[in-house]
């Protein structure tokens, strides 16, 4: 039987940076994985507020941007779903499509998160299962680690990637005031936002 290194990383991707993509491929390299996976969320269940984006614009955007690497995929798993986006149900329904899709093939799972995401990972849901499903990374900057690393032993690494200055926000903010971002995500993905007139109503 063959055996695959997969990575897992959620996000609203609203929309999906450059920052997101480098912290991907770093925690590729250096964990050795043969894939990653990228999830934009449907509900985000932390966040009062709504994604500005629709879910079928942020995943044709994270589609694009999985083109970056060869590495990389989207998957719609968590955008299908009805309901809030939690870890676990992400989890769940990637092993078990795995699972039915290529039996022959045993797979090891990475999730990759912020590490400031970590600190709060035992007010998640199932997080037990969680790490019976995956490892745990967090992603942070040199010198950065956890405030609180109250997590099981042996189930999470912490991956210092380079400090890059960019933040969703930050480019629904530039694109409101009609500022240029290309510098900031991948080029077919700063084209759909200006082809589908995304974020130019406010940064929300």
């Amino acid at each position: 039987m063959t055996s695959v290194r997969i990575g897992v990383m959620g996000g609203t991707f609203d929309p999906i940076h450059n920052g997101h993509l480098v912290a991907a491929a770093e925690v590729a390299d250096r964990l050795d994985l043969d894939r990653v996976i990228l999830c934009p969320a449907g509900q985000p269940w932390h966040r009062a507020a709504p994604p500005v984006a629709g879910v079928h614009d942020r995943f044709a955007m994270t589609e694009l941007a999985a083109r970056a690497d060869p590495r990389f995929t989207a998957s719609r798993v968590d955008i299908d779903r009805v309901g809030p986006t939690f870890t676990i149900d992400t989890l769940r329904d990637l092993r078990a499509g795995f699972a039915a899709h290529d039996p022959e093939t045993s797979a090891e799972w990475y999730f990759i998160t912020g590490a400031d995401a970590l600190d709060q990972f035992m007010t998640w849901k199932h997080p037990l299962e969680i790490v019976e499903l995956a490892h745990l990374v967090g992603v942070t900057r040199p010198g950065h680690g956890l405030r609180n690393p109250d997590l099981p032993d042996g189930r999470w690494t912490l991956v210092e990637i380079p400090a890059l200055d960019i933040s969703s926000t930050r480019i629904r903010e530039l694109l409101a005031n009609g500022d240029p971002v290309d510098a900031l995500v991948p080029a077919a993905v700063a084209q759909y936002m200006e082809r589908h007139d995304l974020y130019r109503g406010g940064p929300s």
